[in-house]
């Protein structure tokens, strides 16, 4: 079985929300010519999945193991984490510039959110009840589901949704929410696309 924990702590996670890191498991996303994707197996989708605290160690190896006796099935569990992390980028990549989403992103999210419910349960707490997924160790799409709920949360939420941002460091693309006071973050990251903009900026102001 491949090493679990190689690729654990590759992805920066920036978004702010696990939906958006999701979103950003493309490095230049924006890019046709230049854009890298990052989840280019089903175990790394796994390995993801455990660094974002979807599923633990002992579910991760499960699921690695499971897709070793179902290669077919892991291979089509991986495109469809990849048809929803697309449109999820689109979805909220037109939201951050106030457009409306496209139908087919819509639908592509509202097929993967009848998926998902099959998988939740209503359990009580102290003085409360709440959602929980089950049993994520026993499908190979069992990391869906959390990420499905995250995107779900956002659109709901009148006051996360206008917070919403891409990175103004064209062609990155990455998504992240703006907890700022003042929501005046422009970057997703300051040390990476805003010290990249600063350089560009002293450069052509000294030409």
């Amino acid at each position: 079985m491949s090493d679990i924990n190689k690729d654990v702590h590759k992805h920066a996670l920036l978004g702010g929300r696990l939906c958006l890191d999701f979103a950003n498991t493309v490095s230049w996303h924006d890019s046709s010519e230049k854009s890298q994707e990052l989840l280019t197996s089903y175990e790394k989708l796994v390995n993801w999945s455990l660094q974002v605290d979807i599923i633990n160690k002992q579910q991760s190896v499960s699921l690695l193991k499971k897709a070793e006796n179902r290669p077919s099935e892991a291979e089509e569990v991986l495109q469809k984490a990849i048809e929803l992390r697309e449109s999820i980028f689109h979805i909220f990549s037109l939201v951050s510039n106030n457009e409306k989403p496209a139908t087919k992103d819509l639908s592509i999210l509202n097929e993967a959110l009848g998926n998902a419910y099959a998988m939740i349960r209503v359990v009580p707490s102290e003085n409360k009840f709440s959602l929980e997924f089950f049993n994520c160790e026993e499908r190979l799409d069992g990391m869906l589901p959390p990420i499905i709920q995250s995107a779900i949360d956002i659109l709901t939420s009148e006051k996360e949704l206008s917070r919403v941002k891409k990175c103004e460091g064209y062609p990155c693309g990455w998504l992240f929410l703006d907890t700022s006071r003042n929501r005046s973050r422009r970057w997703c990251s300051m040390a990476d696309c805003g010290n990249r903009a600063k350089a560009n900026r002293f450069y052509h102001n000294k030409k």
